[in-house]
């Protein structure tokens, strides 16, 4: 055995980013310690407090608690970042053809997969033309569709048990029994693939809430407005509202069929539960939790980051796919206790987990527009900016758009293989310059002293300064310092006299570069509306108009607190 140094024993020299933490231990001046879970050291306050980690970065030799706070004129401490997460519930394990086995396995059944290719086309002919037909002539949409248009459906539904048939699902094994539809007027369920929905259409013939966008596909649009689907635009507010409207009226009602939903969202791997969305919730009528599994070993199922096309092939190609479905006991909402929405979702949510004997995540549709846009920007590791933006949504108030147009700005700084940027890209991003006060920005960011910041860092940062109560008005005052002569507009030159104070260093062209950014419409003059839309898009900015902001009364006054100040 290696005789091993007493004053770092079995500890390498020299740490790296990716290395794990070593425990680290602070006592304050009352003899206290604390440790967190990754064994950092941390104060009663969340804001993360640590000595660094590395001796490639001593200049930081200064805990956040210590070092200059650039947004400290906003009512803000340092902040922390959770962990990241080490999973990836989107990811489709088998999305390559690995092994002799496979090779041979999807050679062999070609020939079977052009047959089940031709029963699937069949199928969904004929299904097609027996929607068209049940849906000919009938106005009254609103109601429930007339028994014999159903019974015409049962058509369609048989022809979809023969697509799963095609798909290379000869059998599915059930556990458990669909309660009665006046028991359990909605169904949730979790979500992993195209499948799902299809084998519940034959199963149970539900009404569905799906996107605006399903309407449009062809073939499929036509069968799914035979369900009376539930339209809804997840962006929109209104359209939200509009849903859970038509998920009360048609759950309240006999007549109607069951109201199925998949509150994750999108799908995933199934090897997780992502967060739920609560529209199956809020109306609180007892739910009958379902769960879908897709048993495997050569090929995933799921559909991740792997295209709809080559999911299909390898479909076609197995000698058999594996479905197992289990329906579980009715949740009924605890009337007595008045249970509200979220946590009638969390009991729902936690019910499937356990059935599944999987993790819950706070992941949600927001990080699978993160890992889009990531994709398309040909990241090597995209998923290294899922940052669980449902925990974010929770924390911040921020909407997933806002949070993909920041993983935009972050792409624009040049991230490296593993997702991080350096002080260089984070200055070229932001159009600033080198400076004391940018290097104290760029140091706020990078809350684990490693010299570089992940887009989870960058996010929670920017969005930790926008959530400050003073941040609104403290842009309404910057614009008003700015505006000297009140014209209700900025110029470059106004602009440049405000920035002076901060960046004295700043050339002629790095001021127009920064102007170019406050200037969205391009007519050389920035705007109230301008001025802030560009403040709310890049909330770091406003430590440029600290200068103008500290000396204001409304802001340095003592005997008022932020809360009525603003």
């Amino acid at each position: 055995m290696a005789n091993q140094d007493l004053a770092s024993p079995l500890l390498p020299a020299r740490r790296q980013p990716s290395d794990p933490p070593h425990a680290i231990l602070t006592i304050d001046e009352n003899g206290a310690s604390t440790h967190d879970r990754k064994g950092r050291s941390s104060s009663k306050q969340s804001p993360r407090e640590h000595k660094p980690r590395t001796q490639n970065h001593r200049r930081n030799n200064i805990s956040h608690l210590e070092r200059p706070n650039p947004f400290e004129f906003l009512g803000s401490r340092s902040f922390s970042v959770p962990p990241a997460s080490t999973v990836d519930p989107f990811l489709n394990h088998t999305e390559k053809v690995d092994g002799v086995y496979e090779v041979v396995k999807i050679l062999l059944c070609l020939p079977i997969a052009l047959v089940r290719l031709v029963i699937f086309g069949a199928c969904l002919s004929v299904g097609f033309f027996a929607t068209k037909l049940a849906l000919l002539g009938w106005e009254d949409k609103e109601n429930p569709m007339p028994r014999w248009r159903c019974r015409l459906m049962w058509v369609t539904r048989t022809c979809a048990r023969c697509i799963l048939f095609s798909f290379g699902y000869q059998w599915i094994r059930r556990k458990g029994k669909p309660a009665p539809r006046e028991t359990a007027p909605i169904v949730v369920s979790n979500h992993v693939s195209y499948i799902d929905p299809i084998f519940y259409f034959y199963e149970l013939f539900p009404t569905m809430v799906a996107a605006e966008s399903h309407d449009s596909i062809p073939f499929v649009g036509t069968i799914i407005r035979a369900m009376q689907v539930i339209y809804v635009n997840r962006f929109i507010p209104s359209s939200r509202k509009n849903a859970v409207n038509e998920i009360k009226r048609k759950a309240s009602s006999d007549r109607f069929p069951r109201v199925l939903l998949f509150p994750e969202g999108t799908t995933t791997n199934g090897r997780v539960i992502i967060s739920f969305q609560l529209g199956a919730f809020i109306p609180s009528y007892p739910i009958q939790p379902v769960i879908v599994r897709y048993p495997h070993v050569h090929f995933d199922q799921s559909w991740g980051n792997i295209s709809l096309a080559k999911l299909m092939f390898r479909m076609f190609t197995q000698f058999h796919n594996f479905m197992e479905v289990q329906y579980l006991p009715v949740l009924y909402p605890l009337e007595d206790q008045k249970e509200t929405a979220v946590h009638f979702a969390k009991r729902a949510s936690h019910a499937i987990a356990t059935a599944l004997n999987v993790t819950q995540t706070s992941h949600s549709y927001g990080d699978v527009m993160l890992l889009t846009k990531a994709s398309e920007s040909k990241q090597e590791k995209p998923s290294s900016y899922i940052v669980e933006m449902a925990q974010v949504e929770s924390f911040f108030h921020l909407s997933s758009m806002e949070a993909v147009d920041f993983l935009e700005k972050f792409l624009s700084m040049n991230p490296d293989s593993s997702g991080r940027v350096s002080m260089d890209g984070f200055l070229r991003g932001l159009r600033l310059r080198a400076s004391a006060l940018s290097e104290e920005i760029f140091r706020f960011l990078d809350v684990d002293n490693y010299g570089t910041i992940t887009f989870k860092q960058f996010l929670f940062g920017s969005a930790h300064v926008m959530k400050q109560p003073l941040f609104r008005e403290a842009c309404q005052l910057a614009l008003r310092e700015c505006d000297v002569g009140g014209r209700g507009y900025i110029s470059e030159g106004q602009l440049e006299d405000s920035l002076r104070l901060t960046m004295m260093n700043m050339s002629k062209e790095e001021i127009h570069e920064l102007f170019e950014l406050f200037d969205e419409d391009g007519d050389g003059r920035v705007s109230k509306d301008e001025f802030v839309s560009c403040l709310r898009r890049n909330p770091l900015l406003i430590a440029l108009f600290s200068h103008c902001l500290r000396h204001d009364d409304s802001l340095e006054d003592s005997d008022r607190t932020p809360d009525e100040i603003v």
